[in-house]
């Protein structure tokens, strides 16, 4: 048994930090549920009552039910999953009945369908196969809409119509105007337009989805096209407007203002205004890449409007442009080297030169560096200077010393030079050596 603990134990000790955390936080997430899951799997309380006595959210409970006790879900509505994963199988598709549903009403809509029982009303046909009429009709109105039309005409053709009226009634037509015209014309929920327009929120919902169901399907196709391309202030794929909750934005409001307006880093900010520090960088990376793209020198752009891809510029703090500021604009009143500059204002010349070629390129040019065929920024006045003895160097086998000491350079500078920035040439006269060896 120790050697199975402790083999256990290396086993997690062999886990990466962002490994172990996750498992932290799932043994929190089992331990927080644990009651609630004895109760409905020993219970037949509804998931409603077991979160009000377990002191948990009902959507988390529910959630967590379906990720992890998906077994017990399809054994408490009636669904057979043996020889399957539990997982595969789909409880409720979109748009189509239910598993549960359609076991349970399938004889009775066949028998709506059939001329066999065409002389019983709906509530009739229900009461002989133990189902409850309304639930059957609303049923049928959903997903075989065109079988209760069928049987109001072949009823009325033959003679044994009642006369009962069918349909949206025209009160409750007026009732849901405004909600029906507010839902077409805006992006909002139906709980939302519910509670502007005060009704219920159960009635409107029925009300769309049996009497304009093309407005529905549209709003599907809507949030089906939104799952990919989330815009801040468009509807989303759960249907909700994607924008941070007020909450949110006045938690972060005064550290924003700050990224906004100085050149603190964001631990800094964090610092002062005492929020997360991943809270806030989540919080910018959601909602406000525009601003990290201004903060990492790109051009200005509109969240709202379109993505932003922030890993293809560069990131370099307002901070790093305040440093080299002053050196920069001293360059442009004065032109001269790049090492004497950073020299004056305490820089480091590799840094400052890189930071040039990154955001003032043409000032670099300015002070005399050039791109060779190697890609490399070098003086002009060098590559001048050694041009010619480069040219004999990689075309001829005469040796370094020789060409430099015709020439009238400096052999340890001219050896420095090719080194660094033509080792191609240095290759060349190698394999011309070799040549006239052979």
């Amino acid at each position: 048994m120790v050697e199975g603990k402790s083999s256990e134990l290396k086993g997690i000790g062999d886990l990466s930090n962002k490994e172990k955390i996750a498992l932290q936080r799932r043994y929190v997430l089992h331990c927080k549920y644990e009651e609630a899951v004895e109760m409905y799997a020993d219970s037949k309380l509804p998931l409603c009552k077991i979160a009000v006595k377990c002191n948990v959210s009902l959507g988390g409970l529910g959630s967590y039910l379906r990720r992890y006790w998906r077994e017990l879900i399809l054994r408490r509505r009636g669904i057979s999953y043996e020889g399957k994963n539990p997982k595969d199988i789909k409880i409720v598709s979109s748009g189509q009945p239910s598993i549960v549903s359609k076991a349970k009403y399938t004889e009775a809509v066949e028998a709506c369908k059939s001329l066999d029982y065409i002389d019983l009303n709906v509530s009739q046909v229900a009461r002989k196969f133990n189902v409850n009429g309304t639930a059957l009709a609303n049923y049928m109105r959903l997903h075989y809409e065109e079988i209760p039309i069928w049987r109001e005409n072949v009823r009325r053709m033959l003679g044994i119509g009642d006369n009962v009226h069918r349909g949206v009634r025209p009160e409750c037509e007026e009732q849901y105007a405004l909600a029906v015209e507010m839902y077409k014309s805006t992006d909002k929920t139906i709980p939302e337009i519910a509670e502007i327009c005060q009704v219920s929120i159960g009635g409107l919902s029925q009300h769309m989805r049996f009497y304009h169901k093309e407005v529905i399907r549209k709003r599907k196709a809507e949030r089906k096209a939104a799952k990919k391309n989330r815009i801040i202030g468009k509807i989303c794929g759960n249907g909700q407007i994607h924008c941070p909750q007020q909450k949110t934005v006045e938690k972060y409001q005064e550290a924003l203002e700050l990224y906004k307006n100085s050149n603190l880093i964001i631990k800094e900010i964090v610092r002062k205004t005492g929020v997360p520090l991943e809270g806030f960088r989540n919080y910018l990376r959601v909602w406000h890449r525009d601003l990290m793209l201004e903060r990492r020198g790109g051009e200005k752009v509109d969240c709202k409007e379109e993505y932003i891809d922030l890993t293809k510029t560069k990131c370099y703090l307002k901070s790093t442009a305040a440093k080299y500021e002053a050196a920069i604009g001293s360059m442009k009143n004065n032109l001269r080297p790049v090492t004497q500059v950073a020299a004056e204002y305490g820089l480091n010349a590799d840094t400052f030169r890189s930071y040039l070629w990154e955001h003032e390129p043409d000032l670099v040019a300015q002070c005399g560096m050039v791109k060779n065929e190697n890609g490399k920024y070098i003086s002009r006045q060098a590559m001048e200077k050694y041009a010619e003895a480069v040219r004999l160097y990689e075309t001829t086998t005469e040796n370094l010393k020789s060409i430099a000491k015709r020439l009238g350079i400096v052999y340890n500078s001219l050896s420095g030079y090719i080194r660094r920035n033509c080792p191609d040439a240095k290759q060349k006269h190698e394999e011309l050596v070799r040549k006239e060896m052979k």
